[in-house]
């Protein structure tokens, strides 16, 4: 199973720049409009070096990395939030998304003019928090709409149920436009709840790529630095990439993307770290398997529970959960096998309420 990462952001940022860069693909930069109704999808492997030295220790059959799948929409997003039609479904998609990557241009290119007429990576932030806002109220007011229908006819326990719901999501809307995103929310348990079912934009981590041009990347680090120190808020960060660089060296093999990237200084792929940071925001961790002759990495929250990890995998080994053969990649890796590592004592038994670790390798045993 995949994870799903919105990119979104004003027209003309660079977004499918963005997207090419990240999947690899060759998707058509010049005629995406601020009003496509079209989405990008592509779906990339999640960098992993650990599954190398694992295959190459194990010799599977086949190897497995965890996916991510990234999703460019073309329109805005306060064009999304009031159409009902393709445009709620493309916002439908957006919102199932576990985080959102916003592209900020600071790229000049004088055959591609600004549509606000001139750069200002603060304002386009700004006005990206807005149209994120905007999305939200658009959907509570809807909601408060029907409930206020409904109550008209309710009954006691279903009355209860949703003059609670009006209460929330009227205590949501007043943070909204006061520009407090929800994600910066300390919510009750209950509060979670609701944000989890609406899947609010504003409650998502928030990742915003600033597009630069190459002439700008020998100062790249101090911007991003800066922007960061200004604009950086809770489950947010701000990265500077040179989008278009970053395609072309995405359509190159490794070896020659590596000797590229070097004489640009450029120490890691955007790829990677896009993917290492929307993890970071999303607080997500690795585990590997090694069954069926096959060594595949997974991906969840970190604190999850053996139980609910041996789920991601299949419901039925949830169901039939009975133990886990768990060992540390570091413990393999020193031991260099699984037998070694059982004959050490470092291959551990461990229950259902076992919290999974990053790097853990494990073995699920499940009857149904």
């Amino acid at each position: 199973m995949s994870i799903d990462i919105g990119i979104i952001g004003l027209a003309k940022s660079g977004k499918t720049t963005l997207f090419n860069a990240l999947t690899r693909g060759e998707a058509d930069t010049g005629s995406y409009t601020a009003e496509s109704l079209t989405p990008h999808i592509g779906v990339t492997k999640v960098p992993e070096p650990r599954l190398k030295t694992l295959t190459d220790m194990l010799q599977p059959k086949r190897v497995v990395p965890a996916e991510v799948r990234y999703i460019d929409v073309g329109a805005s997003v306060k064009t999304l939030a009031g159409d009902k039609g393709i445009g709620g479904e493309l916002l439908n998609q957006l919102s199932n998304a576990a985080t959102l990557i916003d592209v900020v241009r600071a790229f000049v290119d004088d055959s591609i003019p600004h549509i606000a007429g001139s750069l200002d990576v603060a304002r386009d932030i700004a006005t990206m928090g807005l149209e994120l806002t905007f999305s939200d109220l658009a959907i509570i007011e809807r909601r408060l709409e029907r409930i206020e229908t409904s109550l008209k006819g309710a009954k006691p326990p279903e009355r209860q149920d949703l003059l609670r719901e009006q209460e929330t999501l009227l205590k949501f809307k007043a943070d909204l436009e006061k520009d407090v995103p929800l994600r910066e929310l300390r919510l009750t348990a209950g509060e979670a709840r609701l944000i989890a079912n609406y899947q609010f934009l504003t409650a998502k981590p928030r990742l915003t790529v600033v597009n630069i041009g190459e002439e700008q990347l020998p100062g790249a680090a101090s911007l991003e630095a800066e922007l960061n120190s200004r604009h950086s808020r809770e489950n947010c960060r701000i990265i500077t990439l040179c989008g278009k660089l970053e395609m072309e060296l995405a359509q190159l093999d490794n070896h020659a993307a590596e000797e590229f990237r070097a004489e640009f200084g450029l120490k890691e792929s955007g790829l990677n770290r896009v993917i290492k940071l929307s993890y970071e925001l999303l607080g997500l961790i690795s585990f590997f398997t090694t069954a069926s002759g096959e060594v595949k990495a997974w991906s969840i929250p970190s604190g999850t529970s053996a139980l609910k990890a041996a789920g991601k995998i299949h419901s039925d080994m949830e169901r039939g959960f009975i133990r886990a053969e768990v060992v540390s990649y570091d413990d393999l890796v020193k031991c260099g096998h699984l037998s070694e590592a059982r004959k050490h004592g470092v291959l551990r038994l461990e229950g259902k309420d076992y919290t999974v670790r990053d790097g853990d390798v494990i073995t699920f045993l499940f009857n149904v």
